[in-house]
């Protein structure tokens, strides 16, 4: 019985290891990794290089999604700063909108005017120069008005004005002091004027005659400072002050700045000085002393030179001239 040829197929695993260069390893089909990695597929004489890349199936849904929903913007949070400002912002308001009423309101009215400082000038004076108007309140008060009011005046050197609540109004003065009473002709020269004048040369007023309505209405210490204080006399006719202003006068300038230099214990010793020019300065002491001081030169020099002289001549000194002080000299009485 003739036998039956059977030809069989190749398998599809038979033709595909007879057109692989390469055996395959046989791997677990559970590795992922495997199946990323495998060898590839020999290519064919003239086909062209495949470059091939490894994305993992995550990384595409990932970047899927990110390319297809649209992203979110998160609403910053509002700082504890930013709330503190409003708060801050909504009391500035209510406290501005409260002064405000104050402000306009008769609240805190002046009922009190203190003033300190102030022995030249009467209480009347004061409240002319202050002119605070009625009904005023220590809110709206304008300080600086009252200020520039007051140091208007000749005997004020300086001024502050303090608001004291309720009601009271504080005015700080610091007044000029008389330095000296120049003795000005008037008239041509028929009449005497008697000047109050300050260490800073500013003329303070005429001295009036205390008998007088003018004498009777001003400060009693004015006059009781101006007979304390010593004269500049011998000044030249034509001298014309001024309430108010500084005084331009070489002769009497180089009287006051070396009454300014002395020391307390020659100058307070000092009761006339003769002004007729600044190199012929002539100070009159109490005891009757003449001293020919000259200029403002060498004040302290000058000044140990006589106290020297009246030193070691105790009660024979009639006259000293200090004009040169490296050549002094003096005469008995």
């Amino acid at each position: 019985m003739a036998r039956k040829t059977t030809t069989r197929r190749p398998s599809s695993a038979g033709r595909t290891a007879g057109r692989a260069s390469t055996p395959r390893t046989a791997t677990p089909r559970s590795s992922s990794a495997s199946r990323r990695t495998a060898a590839p597929t020999a290519r064919r004489a003239g086909a062209p290089a495949t470059v091939t890349t490894s994305v993992r199936l995550g990384d595409m849904a990932s970047r899927t999604s990110r390319t297809s929903t649209p992203r979110t913007i998160a609403k910053p949070k509002k700082s504890a700063a930013f709330k503190a400002f409003i708060v801050v912002l909504v009391l500035a308001c209510v406290l501005g909108l409260t002064y405000a009423g104050l402000y306009f309101s008769g609240a805190f009215a002046i009922t009190q005017v203190k003033v300190n400082g102030a022995e030249h000038l009467t209480n009347d004076e004061m409240a002319v120069l202050a002119a605070v108007p009625q009904g005023t309140t220590l809110l709206n008060v304008d300080a600086a008005g009252v200020a520039n009011g007051v140091e208007r005046d000749a005997w004020v050197a300086d001024v502050s004005v303090n608001r004291i609540f309720p009601d009271t109004l504080e005015i700080n003065v610091t007044e000029r002091q008389i330095a000296a009473i120049v003795d000005v002709y008037a008239d041509n020269a028929k009449v005497t004027q008697y000047w109050a004048i300050a260490a800073d040369g500013m003329w303070l007023m005429e001295i009036p005659d205390r008998d007088s309505e003018l004498g009777q209405s001003i400060a009693p210490q004015i006059f009781e400072d101006a007979e304390s204080v010593l004269h500049i006399k011998d000044v030249p006719f034509g001298l014309t002050p001024e309430v108010g202003t500084y005084c331009t006068d070489g002769n009497v300038n180089n009287a006051l700045a070396i009454l300014g230099g002395l020391t307390t214990e020659l100058a307070s010793q000092v009761k006339t000085v003769s002004a007729t020019d600044a190199a012929s300065t002539l100070l009159t002491l109490e005891n009757g002393i003449e001293i020919a001081f000259g200029t403002a030169d060498d004040i302290r020099d000058k000044e140990r030179i006589v106290l020297q002289i009246m030193k070691d001549n105790e009660g024979k000194v009639a006259y000293i001239n200090v004009r040169v002080p490296d050549r002094p000299t003096w005469r008995a009485s």
